[in-house]
């Protein structure tokens, strides 16, 4: 059980579901933390079937189930705000890991002043042989951070889908909250982009949002390309629904083939039946993209996108109703 005594200054919330291959590194680079005495973790489990829970067991983390048809991406995590103690709410999920020990004072660092609601981190991709290796992390400039405030809902507006896009890539795989702010501005009941829209009311409200790519989790799904055509489809409707913004139809094919071939050559540490795989595999998710931005255009254009985002991507969850909350 969590040492109720012990003076909490940041929560981290996770929602989970069957993340047993994860959990116990996950858990255990959150324990290793700098401010991990400071910090309470928890797990929002929604009908985990592995070995979910009996890891979670192992650890001093907050454990709370709902049913898995009441998982929402926002309501879900308003649920985990009002159940933490700490000052701040850190999000992250189950497949992450923060790439240093300095994860969460990173986020901390980033609360500057009283008007800064939120701070957003930096998903990277580790150089793992399992993992793309053209997507592998390699940062060209150093860490910092980006502050974004407006004077008023107005001036916010004033820019274009595309601009206003840019401020809001949030990102709940890393980022940190004031937790009145939260309680203020909670998260919209969505089954996507609730990051997104909470930087765009938390703008509208006033507030200021900052970036600070300091603070870096390593976060990898692969994925088919059935399953990206259907990511990439889902991103390009809530975007445009959201923000206004359309896909634009991809460009310079021999520039974006030329450019995998020269870094999968340069990486050192795969052999050659390696690199050709790697070549297939992003060749056929650059077919997945580009298939999935006709295919949204083409809905687009007959006025039937609602209707193909439902055929392609299914229905969204309902919202939240908590079921049992427990220490373990």
């Amino acid at each position: 059980m969590q040492d109720q005594q012990k003076d909490i200054l940041i929560s981290i919330v996770i929602p989970v579901k069957n993340g047993d291959i994860w959990l116990d590194k996950t858990i255990r680079t959150l324990l290793g933390q700098t401010l991990a005495s400071r910090t309470e973790i928890i797990v929002i489990d929604s009908g985990s079937t592995d070995r979910t829970l009996s890891i979670l067991g192992q650890y001093p983390v907050k454990v709370v189930q709902i049913a898995p048809d009441e998982f929402n991406h926002g309501s879900t995590r308003n649920l985990g705000a009002r159940l933490a103690k700490g000052k701040f709410v850190a999000m992250t999920v189950q497949d992450a890991m923060p790439a240093d020990e300095n994860w969460l004072q990173h986020l901390l660092d980033g609360f500057d002043d009283d008007k800064v609601a939120g701070v957003c981190g930096q998903q990277i991709v580790p150089h793992d042989i399992d993992k793309n290796p053209v997507d592998w992390f390699r940062p060209l400039s150093p860490p910092g951070k980006v502050k974004y405030a407006f004077a008023s809902p107005g001036e916010f507006e004033s820019f274009s889908p595309d601009e206003k896009r840019d401020f809001c890539r949030w990102d709940n795989v890393t980022a940190m909250y004031r937790k009145d702010r939260l309680s203020e501005i909670p998260f919209q009941a969505t089954s996507f982009a609730e990051d997104a829209l909470w930087a765009r009311d938390a703008l509208r409200a006033g507030y200021s949002i900052v970036y600070n790519t300091a603070a870096r989790v390593y976060h990898y799904h692969f994925e088919s390309p059935d399953y990206t055509f259907r990511r990439c489809f889902t991103v390009y409707y809530n975007i445009y629904h959201y923000f206004g913004v359309k896909p634009t139809p991809a460009s310079n094919e021999w520039k974006y083939i030329g450019s995998n071939i020269k870094t999968l050559v340069f990486a050192k540490t795969i052999g050659w039946p390696a690199k050709w795989k790697w070549l297939l595999f992003n060749y056929n998710q650059r077919r997945a993209i580009k298939r999935a931005i006709h295919a949204f255009n083409a809905a687009l254009g007959a006025g039937e996108l609602e209707q193909r985002h439902l055929e392609i991507c299914g229905t969204p969850p309902q919202a939240l109703k908590p079921i049992s909350v427990s220490d373990s």
